[in-house]
């Protein structure tokens, strides 16, 4: 599994994570036809978290070296005429280099990470489990229709991190943490701080 591969990047200003779910709009051709590939091949493409610049064609732009991969999990026709898609995020990756095509796609040599070991909910964590129920109901959760296994910490946990208002910095460093017992004891230390500061 630790074995280099080459990806398709779409850089996004958001951070995705493992078992979340977003939505994006595509308009740009280079966008459109990566698309299109990943749905005729069945593949993904790598979201890398753009510290810096903006994704346009010829910007310059910092990416993030660690990234999660996208699967397309829906797609629909938006009222504006643009493409309108769900992604969901699967492993983690380390971008080692990154470059562009002649289409100003940009791709990355990276390394896969291994999913990380389902671990069962524990009552511990049985408010952010009632956040997360919540949150389900919001009309803008149910668009994306994430799909979560209550009893897996770990789905519980992305779905959460990918749905709170945090800063992206702060998405990004919960992202490299180890294990979903980390991340949500993480969640949970965030979430009392900023109830407590109200």
């Amino acid at each position: 599994m630790s074995d280099r591969m080459e990806l398709p990047l779409f850089p996004l200003s958001s951070v995705l994570v493992p078992h979340g779910r977003m939505a994006l709009q595509i308009f740009e051709q280079r966008y459109l036809d990566l698309v299109r590939s990943c749905m005729r091949e069945g593949t993904g493409f790598g979201v890398p978290w753009l510290r810096a610049g903006r994704e346009v064609a010829g910007g310059a732009t910092e990416l993030a070296e660690v990234g999660t991969y996208a699967r397309i999990v829906d797609w629909d026709q938006l009222p504006n005429g643009l493409l309108g898609l769900t992604i969901e995020g699967g492993e983690r990756f380390t971008l080692h280099r990154h470059w562009r095509l002649a289409n100003d796609l940009a791709m990355g040599e990276v390394t896969l990470e291994p999913p990380l070991a389902p671990v069962p909910m524990s009552e511990r964590w049985e408010g952010l489990a009632r956040l997360l129920e919540g949150l389900e109901a919001h009309p803008h959760v149910q668009r994306l229709a994430p799909s979560v296994d209550r009893e897996n910490a770990g789905q519980v946990a992305g779905t959460l991190l990918q749905l709170l208002p945090l800063e992206e910095a702060d998405k990004y460093r919960l992202l490299g943490l180890p294990s979903p017992e980390a991340l949500l004891e993480e969640l949970d230390r965030l979430l009392n701080e900023i109830s407590g500061a109200d």
